[in-house]
């Protein structure tokens, strides 16, 4: 009895268990494309961007020109384009970006937002790598002329060493008389 009934609970946790993996595999999602529409298939890519290579990225540049141009071809590709690793090139990005803003394609309209968004994003970092050259230039412009402003210093110091030693005689007074 004792064996049937260790028989019985097997047989029903075994069914069970597999019970509750085909219930669970109906509740799996499907894997994600990145070209499906929506902004969540292209925040999966960007996720999936910040784990490339600098290699990686040059190939996947390769591939996206390579694909026919949709809204979310240009929103991959203005993502590639402003990745800090990648082929950066903030002005594309953003002219991707602007255009697909003013597209009233349907697919276009869903990642409009994400597309402000980005586009904000990376005309602030134009602005700021222009400040961030201008105050490099304003640096080396400065050390320059510390530069200048030394080797003056140095040459005066040298003029005042060769100059002859004073002599420490009292000078006549210039009285007040007339």
């Amino acid at each position: 009895m004792r064996v049937r009934l260790a028989g019985g609970v097997l047989g029903l946790c075994l069914t069970l268990g597999l019970v509750g993996c085909a219930g669970t595999s109906a509740n799996i999602a499907p894997p994600l494309r990145y070209s499906d529409p929506g902004p969540i298939p292209v925040l999966n890519y960007y996720h999936m961007l910040s784990r490339m290579t600098a290699n990686e990225l040059g190939r996947e540049r390769m591939v996206l020109a390579a694909l026919p141009s949709s809204p979310n071809t240009q929103m991959r590709m203005a993502m590639l384009l402003g990745h800090p690793r990648g082929p950066l090139d903030l002005p594309k990005a953003t002219a991707l970006l602007e255009s697909l803003i003013k597209s009233p394609d349907p697919e276009s309209i869903s990642l409009q937002p994400l597309a402000r968004l980005l586009a904000d994003s990376y005309i602030e970092r134009q602005r700021l790598d222009g400040l961030v050259e201008r105050q490099g230039g304003q640096i080396r412009e400065g050390q320059r002329k510390a530069a200048e402003l030394q080797e003056k210093i140095d040459a005066l110091a040298d003029i005042e060493r060769t100059l002859p030693a004073r002599s420490r005689t009292s000078r006549p007074a210039t009285g007040g008389a007339r």
